[in-house]
This record gives structure tokens, sequence and C-alpha cells, in this order.
């Protein structure tokens, strides 16, 4: 069957992240958009990026002239444009006032950068991308209230995020606050009460969920687990999947060994590992049916668009066209089995 849903997106900010003065060097912005469209798989190519707004890749600030160029620059490529990352860890949602304000005011920016890349016609789907900005020891000292600190600074933003017909996607990850358990992040979300508020999902990072890193009180796999249990490892990916599927609207495929990683300054996550590692926990395309597909089987298609994030990646793998041929060839994997036509 042919399918061209859902379009398939490579990430710019593995460039960036965990890249920088105490790690690797940073991997330009154009070399990422050049190996995205050389990439190439039995005639299929990537549909897109997503893109982080983040420096040095991206300003926040440009100008709408600068960021037409961006668009321009995107499109000669032949490629769209579909998620973009908002740079809020300037404002952590559990510091002070004044940091929620400018949380809420880089939503605001990004959601503006969205809205030029409309008017270019470069961007038809995708959402803004979010998180809390804080790390889960902060949040620990008051579960409750920093809750409620978090759900309050992600209502103003999807506040504002409205007036730009956006939707906020919150990203699971063990290294932020509020959002660092399959629980606490159905908590979270709930907590917000707002319709353009939702979830995205990253296979690596969902399944140390599924471990209890940083949230042990709700840890679904047993301690000292057999990863040669597939059973047990497909039960646990459904109580997740059956409990944030619901708000999931944007899901980045990835591969993870069941360990955490961080380089540079972020914080130990979830491990992204490439499309071809052997010591890889997931059954990547199979895998996605948990988030792609209902409990009874059926597509939601919920998102026009699925994204690679490949985030640590040393820069020598990253500089090799096989890899991003091969996290290709991944995505033409999962859209084979999970994919549709309009």
């Amino acid at each position: 069957m042919n399918t061209n849903f859902p379009k398939l997106h490579n990430a710019t900010w593995p460039g960036i992240v965990g890249k920088g003065p105490d790690s690797q060097p940073v991997i330009p912005f154009d070399k990422m958009l050049e190996m995205t469209a050389a990439a190439e798989v039995s005639g299929n190519k990537f549909d897109g990026v997503d893109l982080g707004l983040l420096d040095p890749h991206i300003n926040i600030d440009m100008s709408d002239d600068d960021i037409k160029r961006i668009a321009d620059k995107i499109a000669g490529y032949n490629l769209n444009v579909g998620s973009l990352v908002a740079p809020i860890w300037g404002g952590p949602t559990l510091g002070t006032d004044d940091d929620r304000k400018t949380f809420v005011e880089l939503v605001r920016k990004a959601c503006h950068f969205g809205k030029v890349l409309k008017d270019h016609g470069v961007r038809q789907y995708g959402v803004i991308r979010i998180d809390s900005a804080s790390g889960p020891e902060d949040w620990s000292k008051d579960p409750k209230k920093n809750t409620q600190l978090i759900a309050e600074t992600f209502r103003a933003a999807c506040d504002v995020a409205a007036d730009y017909d956006e939707k906020l996607a919150a990203e699971g990850e063990i290294c932020w606050g509020g959002m660092h358990s399959w629980k606490y992040m159905v908590e979270t979300l709930e907590a917000v009460d707002r319709p353009n508020i939702g979830f995205q999902a990253d296979m690596s990072h969902t399944l140390l969920y599924l471990l209890g890193y940083n949230a042990p009180e709700h840890r679904i796999l047993p301690e000292n687990y057999d990863w040669s249990d597939r059973a047990t490892l497909e039960k646990g990916l459904k109580t997740v999947t059956d409990a944030l599927r619901p708000w999931t609207i944007d899901f980045h495929v990835a591969q993870n060994d069941g360990t955490v990683h961080g380089t540079g300054s972020h914080d130990k996550t979830g491990r992204h590992c490439l499309a071809t590692d052997p010591n890889g926990k997931l059954d990547v395309a199979k895998d996605a049916g948990f988030w792609l597909r209902d409990r009874t089987g059926n597509l939601t298609k919920k998102f026009k668009h699925i994204c690679w994030d490949g985030c640590m990646f040393d820069n020598e793998v990253m500089y090799k066209q096989q890899t991003w041929n091969d996290i290709l060839a991944k995505l033409v994997e999962v859209r084979d089995m999970h994919g549709w036509s309009e």
C-alpha cells in the first residue's frame, strides 16, 4: 500500500543539543539541512524538518525578513517545516514570577516565528514544543504547589498560543520536573485545562517511564527486568500509551538501549540510539503503533507528521550520510506499517 502520511521529518536541534564548549562543536544548521535533503531510501526522501529555535542555528529575535530567508532556504531543499521547539529554558516554570513571564514571552515569539513560516507556505502542520524548564529535584520540594505553578504557566502560554491558532505539546522526559513520570505527566496536563495543550511522545524518553528513572514510585517493569521478555515490555508500553495517547499531538520516532545519557550541559535523559543499534530495546516500527493506533488498533491520525530525534549522537556519526539514510529507512518502515493516504 502506498501511503503519503504521516510525513517524515528530521530534527535540526541534534546539531546543537549536547554540543558546545564542554562537548563537541555544534553542527551548522545548513549542514543539518544538507544531510537531511541528501538522504534517500528506495526513492523515499525526508518531507521536512522540525526546527529548534535555538542559537546558534536560529535567533528567536530575528526579523520577519530573516525568518522568510530561513523559510526560503528550507524550501530550497524541497523540505517543509513541522513542529518548532520554543527556547523556554531561560524562563523556568519553577523559578521567579519574572521567569514565568519570560517563559510565556518565549512561547509567544515561537508562535510568531511559526506564523511567518505559515504565511510563507513552508509550514502547514505541526505544534510548538515546550517543557517545564525545571528539574525533578526542584519539583519534588513541593509537588502539589509546583505542579500548579507549571500548569499556571502553561495556561498563560496556551492562551497566547491560541491567538496564533497554535497548539503546545509538552515533552515527556525524565529530566523535566512534573513530566518525569507518565503519571505526573498526565496530572500536569489535566491541571492545565486548556484545549490547545497536548503531549509530545518521544519513544526513547517514554521507554524510560517504564523503568521509573527519577520516579521509582511509577516504575512499571520489574527490577532486574529481562529485556528478552517481550510480553512484559508490550504490556508496560500499553499501560503508558493508553494513559498518554489521548493527549498525544506530536511524535518522535527513536530508539533507546534502556539507559540514561547526557552530554555537554544537557541533563541525563533517555539515550537516543542509532536506528541500527543492536542494543536498542524497542522494535521501533512495531512499537510506534502503540502511539499511532488506538486501543482497538485503528490509526488515530492525530498528527500529520512524525519526526526522528537523534540528540547527543557523536559528531563523527552525524557527519556520515549513511546515518541519515538509516534513520530515513526506519521512518519509512514506521509509515509502511502505520501510514495512510490523503
